[in-house]
């Protein structure tokens, strides 16, 4: 028995007994229980069971030749529709959970993470995003430094691929080198704070959430949960954005 195979499909929910039955009747096709079971090193009465429940998943399917039951694996392509089943279910079940867990409670709910890696966890928490747009305060010099400048180019991909857009003002004090411009490809929309507003910590601001990136200095990330906290953030950024100097757009 394949022990790759077997792991590789227990990571896709088919794990045990089922993932070994389900292996043995691919490679015998058409054959008795037994034989499967014999194949998969599964004692008969649990073979039973299993048959059942993958009969149930719609990946193997019985055949009677008299008073004999064969059993027959169904095509492997039945894996990526029952991935695709859960995922549309997912899809419509998770906007429904999300209502409920933020009638949970009126109060706000702050998370503090530490180091680089809770800070890359905050960043990419920002793709969550259901808007479609990032609101952002970007300190370069320090974001260069912390997550790094080749972390943030993997985020600003994975930005793209998900399909958000980002408004962001920065510092032209904190400026570093010609790096991540306004552009059209990239979906950013680059404005500089005015003169001597020195802006030397990182936030995002994404439907009811507020993420915070400091510097390397202190390390850390904050991430705030609250609808009121978001809006009035939200509010904050707009003022400052109509405020602050376009920059020219880049190809």
């Amino acid at each position: 028995m394949d022990q790759t195979l077997e792991q590789a499909l227990g990571q896709l929910g088919l794990d045990g007994n089922r993932a070994r039955f389900y292996i043995a009747a691919l490679e015998l096709g058409e054959a008795t229980i037994a034989s499967i079971s014999h194949r998969a090193g599964i004692g008969r009465t649990n073979a039973y069971e299993v048959m059942e429940r993958l009969t149930a998943d719609g990946l193997i399917s019985r055949i009677q030749r008299g008073t004999r039951v064969y059993v027959q694996a169904q095509d492997p392509f039945v894996i990526l529709r029952r991935i695709d089943e859960q995922r549309r279910l997912a899809a419509d079940l998770v906007p429904q959970l999300r209502s409920l867990h933020q009638r949970t409670g009126s109060k706000p709910r702050v998370r503090y993470f530490e180091g680089a890696e809770g800070i890359t966890e905050v960043l990419y928490d920002t793709l969550s995003c259901r808007s479609g747009e990032l609101r952002g305060i970007l300190a370069m010099a320090e974001l260069q430094e912390t997550p790094g400048e080749e972390v943030m180019d993997r985020y600003i991909r994975a930005r793209i691929k998900a399909g958000l857009s980002l408004r962001v003002i920065r510092s032209e004090s904190r400026e570093t080198g010609a790096i991540w411009p306004a552009s059209q490809a990239e979906r950013r929309q680059l404005r500089y704070a005015p003169d001597g507003l020195d802006l030397g910590m990182t936030a995002y601001i994404y439907d009811d959430k507020v993420a915070y990136i400091s510097s390397r200095r202190e390390h850390y990330a904050l991430c705030v949960e609250s609808a009121e906290f978001a809006a009035f953030q939200t509010t904050m950024f707009d003022g400052l954005w109509l405020i602050s100097s376009p920059a020219p757009p880049h190809s």
